[in-house]
């Protein structure tokens, strides 16, 4: 593969810009020494502080998002929801307590998700038509959470990576948004995450952890390549991704890689990357693409 210089000039695709609103000691990675019960005596407030500073580098280069808030994190700072809102951001559905979906029971997914969507609501007063799921956690032995959120009434859902991965993927999907059917026979539109085709490889470009550990070269070329065949990407990320004085965690030599590496970095890589490609909320482009109606 041959990376070639690109104008820095931004094309006409609107892209989809996501952000997936939740603190340090969420993370699946961490949860190894970090309990659920525990999270209270965590440092608290630095979702708010991170979060805002996202929410600059969107009005600095006048880009939208859909930002992706778990209940958690909304039922403590719902002003914060309200400012993402008022923003002019998409508010959807990260569930509530970023358990992976296959470690869950289907009436916990249930009760969680719908806690999370109705609270959602009752802060922003604006339907909650998104969802995705913690650490991309609906894989083929959890796919009967589609089944649920149809029901719950979202109108998309962006949790599926078309990859193999040690804790999510579902290979075999489509690459590009698509009406899916589940296994009930109900329909959701779903926005896989982005990948590149390499040598019958799917190599994961979408953003968080991979965004911060490939060169930033080579993730603007690889998005790019997706614009240039005429296509939308989704790109996502996290608060705490640009914050790179959290508090340090004991876990395994994995666990430290993929959540500390290029945490100094990753805020300027973000304000290059908007500057650099068109974005808009993940509902926006949705619904250019045809898929969704209001």
């Amino acid at each position: 593969m041959t990376v070639s210089s690109h104008s820095s000039r931004k094309n006409n695709i609107v892209n989809a810009l996501t952000f997936d609103v939740e603190d340090y000691f969420h993370v699946s990675a961490l949860s190894s020494s970090i309990h659920p019960r525990d999270w209270g005596k965590h440092d608290q407030g630095r979702v708010v502080s991170s979060t805002l500073k996202i929410l600059e580098s969107c009005e600095r280069s006048n880009s939208k998002a859909t930002f992706f808030v778990l209940g958690w994190v909304a039922d403590r700072y719902p002003e914060l929801v309200k400012e993402i809102d008022a923003a002019g951001h998409e508010i959807a559905s990260h569930g509530w307590s970023h358990q992976l979906v296959y470690n869950q029971t289907k009436h916990e997914f249930r009760e969680e998700t719908d806690r999370s969507k109705k609270l959602l609501e009752d802060i922003t007063g604006k339907s909650v038509d998104g969802y995705r799921a913690a650490s991309y956690s609906i894989t083929p032995k959890s796919r009967w959470a589609l089944d649920t959120l149809a029901e719950l009434g979202f109108k998309y859902d962006s949790s599926l990576f078309p990859v193999y991965h040690d804790r999510y993927g579902m290979p075999g999907i489509p690459f590009d948004p698509y009406l899916l059917e589940t296994d009930n026979g109900n329909i959701l539109v779903e926005f896989p995450l982005s990948t590149y085709g390499f040598f019958g490889y799917r190599l994961p470009i979408a953003g968080g952890g991979y965004f911060r550990l490939y060169p930033y070269f080579l993730t603007q070329y690889l998005l790019g390549s997706i614009n240039r065949a005429g296509r939308p990407f989704v790109f996502y990320l996290h608060p705490w991704e640009v914050d790179p004085d959290q508090p340090r965690v004991a876990v395994s030599g994995l666990s430290k890689f993929r959540h500390y590496n290029n945490l100094d970095k990753c805020c300027g890589r973000l304000d290059k990357l908007l500057s650099r490609f068109e974005f808009g909320s993940m509902y926006s482009v949705l619904k250019n693409l045809n898929l969704l109606v209001d």
